[in-house]
């Protein structure tokens, strides 16, 4: 009867055991995310002005793959009801989506502020307020105004004020009903991808203003979180952080680690030790690579900018969380000879002479820079806590594109539900806090260099109607049964548990019946074979008479 016991233990335990690391805690939330550029459309409507992004497609139209622009996009502008109903249908815990900086402050500056943008924004949070779900708020997704950028835009010290300033004016408005903040969304690709010509305003200075704009950012950043923290937090109890696009950068072999580990420094750490860390400043050992590295190149002093000790404490500690955006993976290796080391963060890095590269089993997408690797987002993680410990994170960006009309989208279902058993692995066997995780995009939207080309929505948008209909993929429907069961364990999970549940019974009834004829056989040495057990009794009586 061991036996039997044991076989069908462990036939309910793996079963349990799988359903069990397949759920999500109760207080986890759930949300989906879209940017102002990207999705209001409305670009000259009212007194908005201008931002980089209207000035590169206009006046750069040949570097949008498909010559396309946002100036309508999905017309969230006039149809953020519709949008509205979308996350209600999903039934999201937050919506995350960022406001426009030109189109709440005209000017750029705090001095004017348009009574038109102030009231979209009021009538977007109301709206989802009154359906349940969560605003959280993105002060900034690359969409600078023209006014600052002709002024040198990130690279100017002086933007670390005109962005706290922004900042002010956006909490005073809505921090009474928006609870959670994220002040900058994705600083590497602010910065590192401007200056390396990836996004607008396409520079291509890689070597001074990469660094420049990093610095200026985190200041900018860190004044936002203390004005909050000292001004806003009193009354409002809400939580604020930014949001970093992380790679996942492994060496691609045993001789390329060190390599690999200070490409983690130059993406992750760049945007996170200063912040994160305990001791603040930039990564010591990308610090020490950089300054060598500018010394032998003939400058006087690094090129990393340092921090002075109150810019250090300014910085260090502002966040209440870390905001994950992540994607794909690298792998980091020495170049061949003559092979080219540009196109940093995607396939290399002049500053460390490296190649990114890829494995071929990992899943190639419609996004040339985008290969899948759900094992990476683990690892990310892991090294997260490995490096800022035990802090609370939350996913703010993750997605798989597409091309097309595909509403049968099979392949991104797949994708999200690989990307998050990775993620739950993380929380359960390593105990990462994950809090929360947000799919991109809400919607089809404008792809910035792709333009339409490549779609990531839950949503499928039809660009070519003017009345910019949406249409919910098979992806909608899995996130949606996922945020209501709070599970991973799908039907056709469970029905492959109840037939391990099934195989388990019938082994645990094929060891019963082995048991019972050992039984059986044990029993039948012991009895001679007579006919009936009468014939036997009145045997042994006669027995017992003779004696």
């Amino acid at each position: 009867m061991i036996g039997v016991r044991l076989v069908v233990f462990i036939a309910i335990a793996v079963g349990g055991l799988k359903a069990s690391l397949l759920q999500f805690p109760h207080d986890f939330k759930f949300g989906a995310a879209t940017a102002a550029y990207q999705v209001e459309g409305a670009w000259n409507v009212s007194d908005k002005s201008i931002n980089i992004w209207d000035h590169y497609t206009h006046k750069h139209r040949d570097l949008v793959f498909d010559r396309s622009d946002g100036d309508v996009a999905c017309d969230s502008y006039h149809q953020w009801q519709r949008d509205i109903e979308m996350a209600e249908e999903l039934g999201l815990d937050f919506y995350r989506f960022s406001i426009s900086w030109t189109r709440l402050m005209p000017t750029a500056l705090s001095t004017v502020v348009s009574e038109d943008g102030q009231e979209y924004y009021n009538r977007l949070i109301d709206g989802l307020l009154a359906k349940g779900i969560q605003p959280v708020v993105t002060l900034y997704h690359w969409d600078v105004p023209q006014r600052l950028q002709d002024l040198g835009g990130w690279a100017n010290p002086l933007i670390v004020d005109w962005f706290a300033a922004y900042a002010r004016v956006v909490f005073t408005l809505y921090g009474d009903r928006v609870k959670t903040w994220i002040t900058i969304n994705e600083p590497l690709i602010v910065c590192d991808g401007a200056y390396n010509g990836i996004v607008a305003p396409d520079f291509h200075d890689a070597e001074v203003g990469v660094y420049l704009c990093n610095k200026n950012v985190l200041l900018a950043h860190a004044k936002a979180w203390r004005i909050y923290d000292e001004e806003f937090r009193p009354k409002y109890k809400g939580q604020i952080s930014l949001s970093n696009h992380l790679i996942w950068y492994e060496p691609a072999s045993k001789a390329d680690k060190d390599l690999a580990a200070l490409a983690m420094e130059h993406c992750a750490g760049r945007y996170s030790h200063p912040i994160f860390s305990k001791e603040g400043g930039w990564p010591p050992s990308l610090e020490k690579f950089i300054g060598e590295k500018s010394i032998k190149e003939g400058y006087r002093r690094s090129r990393l900018p340092p921090f002075t000790n109150e810019e250090i404490e300014l910085v260090r500690g502002t966040y209440d969380f870390y905001g994950v955006n992540h994607y794909t993976s690298k792998l980091v290796r020495k170049p061949k000879p003559g092979e080219s080391v540009s196109g940093w963060p995607m396939s290399g890095s002049d500053e460390l002479g490296v190649v990114l590269d890829t494995r071929p089993e990992w899943e190639s997408t419609t996004s040339w820079w985008f290969k899948a690797n759900p094992k990476g987002f683990r690892k990310l993680l892991v090294w997260l806590k490995e490096q800022y410990g035990d802090i609370k994170f939350l996913v703010t960006e993750n997605g798989y594109p597409s091309r097309g009309s595909n509403l049968e989208d099979t392949n991104r279902v797949r994708f999200y539900k690989d990307y998050l058993t990775q993620m739950l692995l993380a929380m359960k066997k390593d105990n990462v806090n994950v809090i929360g995780y947000t799919a991109w995009s809400l919607m089809d939207n404008f792809e910035w260099k792709d333009g339409y080309l490549n779609k990531f929505g839950l949503y499928e948008v039809n660009f070519t109607d003017p009345m910019r209909p949406r249409t919910p993929r098979s992806s909608a429907a899995f996130y949606a049964n996922l945020i209501k069961t709070r599970s991973l364990d799908t039907p056709e999970q469970s029905s492959a548990y109840t037939v391990w549940i099934v195989i388990g019974s019938v082994l645990a009834l094929v060891v019963l019946c082995g048991a019972l004829y050992k039984c059986c056989k044990a029993r039948s040495k012991k009895i001679p074979d007579y006919e009936s057990v009468a014939m036997h009794n009145d045997l042994n009586k006669k027995k017992l008479m003779y004696n």
